[in-house]
């Protein structure tokens, strides 16, 4: 998401005749944040320090400091107290008032918008009329999930679907761009809902279903994925529509009960597993990834082995772990029984352990298969390019007579932790 809100604003700055410059040659530099843990934030305050200092001291004009996304949310008037050198405080509901902002600093004055307007923004961005091979389509923003852990519901604001006429004339705008694969974003991605073109009440399922029709396009993802919203409509997607890939990020958090139950996740861990179990029952071949959070307050080591043996019972393609991180205003920052640090780490240390032997596993098991890449970006190496796999891994090729944007018929032959590589056997029908 925040990957796509930054391509979004470097869209209308350039509408407005604004390119892109070095860090330290700019006249305007966005910080676009995420609040999710406490390092994050941290980082914006370091990284705005750090540019001041280097300007200063190369006695070059201080550029325009932009604080966007979840952290200026957040933190709102808080950011120019701490940070006097910031110029705008732009929250990700209202960065389409960047433009507006930068003529009021222009005038001497200081911006902030941290407003909740729903879906606004959208209508009053630029079209996006060129596209990479990939491309990013939010569906759906907020969260009315409010787990005790998360900061989401309170930067991003209440759950929201975009139309369905919005949503399927840009995907069609995207791949007459020159997108070839659409990832389909969300806050709580498969929440989406609306009214069709002729007024029927539609899921992703559908949604999914009719950018599939769309001609040009060779593939579908769509994540973060809520356990909650994982309805049988869209489980029987992985298996009825070809463009859809076989990948699911669908994160668990944790996998004992009463952790979950304090977590506020609606899922036990035996319904999780009945929803994986449904749709490797229809796509065996599916790569599943999750998120994990180690010492959330009152975890007893029993808590903590009931995650590890749920791990070893799905065995992930992917996963993404992290530490619990209290973030001020969350049911969970106050609550008792708060894990130490020395803890936390070795939890972490081994549940990551334990998920990297499984993310080897998964990418070695391709070795021997064909599958069509789409060719992405170059390598670091001379004459090698760098596409995705079905299944969501980097995949390293040498190449000759192709470029980024084509899609390649690929023999795999090798496979490390985080990436594969093979062999090009041919292009792949278009």
């Amino acid at each position: 998401m925040n990957v796509y809100d930054g391509e979004r604003m470097a869209d209308q700055l350039a509408s407005r005749g604004m390119a892109a410059a070095p860090k330290d040659d700019a006249d305007l530099i966005v910080l676009n944040t995420c609040h999710i843990r406490e390092k994050a934030a941290e980082k914006v305050y370091s990284e705005i320090g750090r540019v001041g200092k280097k300007r200063r001291l190369a006695g070059i004009t201080p550029p325009v400091i932009a604080v966007a996304g979840c952290v200026a949310q957040a933190e709102g008037a808080e950011i120019s107290r701490r940070a006097p050198s910031v110029d705008i405080v732009v929250g990700p509901q209202a960065y389409h008032r960047l433009p507006d902002m930068i003529a009021e600093v222009t005038a001497g004055r200081r911006a902030l918008d941290i407003d909740l307007p729903g879906l606004d923004k959208f209508d009053a961005l630029p079209k996006k009329r060129k596209s990479g091979p990939t491309a990013f389509l939010t569906v759906q923003e907020g969260c009315d999930k409010f787990c005790t852990y998360c900061v989401v519901p309170y930067t991003r604001g209440a759950e929201i679907s975009r139309t369905w006429a919005a949503l399927v004339d840009e995907a069609k705008m995207l791949v007459d761009g020159g997108a070839k694969e659409i990832t389909l974003l969300g806050q709580n991605v498969n929440a989406w809902r609306g009214a069709d073109d002729k007024g029927r009440d539609r899921g992703l399922d559908d949604l999914i279903r009719a950018i599939d029709r769309i001609e040009g396009l060779h593939r579908i993802r769509y994540m973060t994925s809520h356990p909650a919203d994982m309805t049988d409509g869209l489980i029987a997607a992985h298996g009825d529509v070809e463009k859809l890939m076989p990948y699911l990020h669908l994160p668990v958090q944790a996998g004992s009960d009463r952790i979950l139950k304090a977590m506020n996740r609606s899922h036990s861990r035996d319904s999780y597993r009945r929803i994986l179990d449904a749709v490797r029952k229809i796509r065996p071949d599916i790569a599943v990834s999750g998120d994990f959070i180690v010492g959330f307050p009152g975890e007893t080591d029993s808590d903590f082995e009931d995650t590890i043996n749920l791990v070893a019972d799905i065995r992930y393609a992917q996963a993404y772990s992290f530490k619990y991180s209290p973030r001020a205003g969350t049911p969970a920052a106050t609550m008792e029984n708060q894990i130490a640090p020395k803890v936390m780490d070795e939890r972490l240390q081994r549940l990551q352990a334990l998920l990297g032997e499984q993310q080897l596993a998964f990418n070695r098991s391709v070795i021997g298969q064909q599958c069509d890449i789409l060719l992405e970006r170059k390598g670091k190496y001379e004459g090698q390019l760098i596409g995705k796999s079905p299944w969501l891994q980097s995949t390293h090729v040498e190449v000759t007579g192709l470029k980024i944007g084509d899609m390649a018929r690929v023999h795999i032959n090798e496979a490390g932790y985080s990436s594969i590589s093979g062999e090009v056997l041919m292009k792949a029908a278009a």
